[in-house]
């Protein structure tokens, strides 16, 4: 996607009706819209989140006279449930109470926090529970097609399951050997199921697959919902869309007398594939009452 594309859908997508409106006018994806729409508001929250919080005596002074939470989320263009874990908190309730009554609502002090509390979990796409489960299942569902190519073309791999406690940091796949691709070698390859725009693709380029390439070797990562037009990535990180990765047929070097057989696959109604020679994680979490979102 070229950038002023992006840019343009970021401003639009103010609110989660934007992403059905304007996936509809224009016949776009639908999920690739809402992770837009996401990198917005957890961006706008995270910038604005103190700006709020020191405000948050003369808001409470408003819901007390009888305005609804919602309604102030509104206004102030800021996510319901981090607004809400705010205003619970300066009502006084306990952080860990906060937390629960927003996990179970039936657990609030009262009928009317019960009301609005429910009122700001179905307003909020992103942060609430329902919000980090999709997110979750983005991921899962990204990293599943990972697998599923990986076995395809009878590629050995280690998960993050696998390498827990072996390594400080580790990706979705470690290869069991490394395949070529024009020529470069890769040796993990990480799912990312979101869109990478300037700012996602600095983050996580820097922060968490750089030290991939000082742990493994040169890698790959995957952004299942696209990039921006005429991104780069470091020397050792191949970026690629889900279209480009799931159309690759990689090289795989044959696998020598004497090496181990791949691993099992982990679908459990398919046989074993074969591989070469050893060698060698759309959102956004709910924050904690009185802390900064991710």
């Amino acid at each position: 996607m070229d950038r002023a594309t992006y840019q343009r859908l970021f401003e639009a997508l103010v609110s989660y009706e934007d992403v059905h409106r304007i996936a509809h006018a224009e016949h776009l994806d639908e999920e690739l819209l809402f992770v837009i729409h996401t990198h917005r508001v957890t961006r706008d929250a995270t910038r604005r989140f103190y700006v709020v919080q020191r405000q948050m005596p003369h808001l409470a002074g408003q819901w007390k006279r009888g305005r609804t939470m919602l309604d102030i989320a509104r206004e102030w263009k800021f996510p319901p449930v981090l607004l809400g874990q705010q205003m619970l908190g300066q009502l006084g309730i306990p952080r860990k109470k906060v937390w629960g009554t927003f996990l179970h609502p039936e657990t609030a002090p009262d009928a009317r926090l019960r009301r609005e509390v429910e009122q700001l979990l179905a307003a909020d796409m992103i942060y609430s529970p329902r919000g980090m489960e999709l997110q979750r299942e983005r991921g899962r569902k990204g990293e599943e097609r990972m697998q599923r190519w990986l076995e395809k073309h009878g590629i050995g791999y280690r998960t993050e399951k696998d390498l827990r406690g072996k390594y400080a940091k580790t990706p979705d796949a470690l290869l069991d050997a490394p395949i070529i691709f024009y020529g470069q070698k890769i040796t993990w390859i990480e799912s990312k199921a979101n869109f990478g725009d300037d700012v996602e693709l600095r983050k996580n380029l820097k922060r968490q697959l750089g030290p991939y390439t000082q742990l493994f070797g040169e890698g790959a990562v995957v952004y299942w919902y696209g990039y921006v037009d005429g991104a780069t990535s470091p020397d050792g990180i191949l970026l690629w869309d889900g279209a480009t990765f799931e159309g690759i047929t990689p090289i795989v070097p044959p696998r020598s007398e004497g090496s181990p057989a791949a691993p099992r696959s982990r679908d459990p109604a398919r046989r074993p594939s074969p591989a070469p020679p050893p060698s060698d994680r759309g959102s956004a979490p709910v924050a904690p009452a009185g802390g900064p979102p991710p």
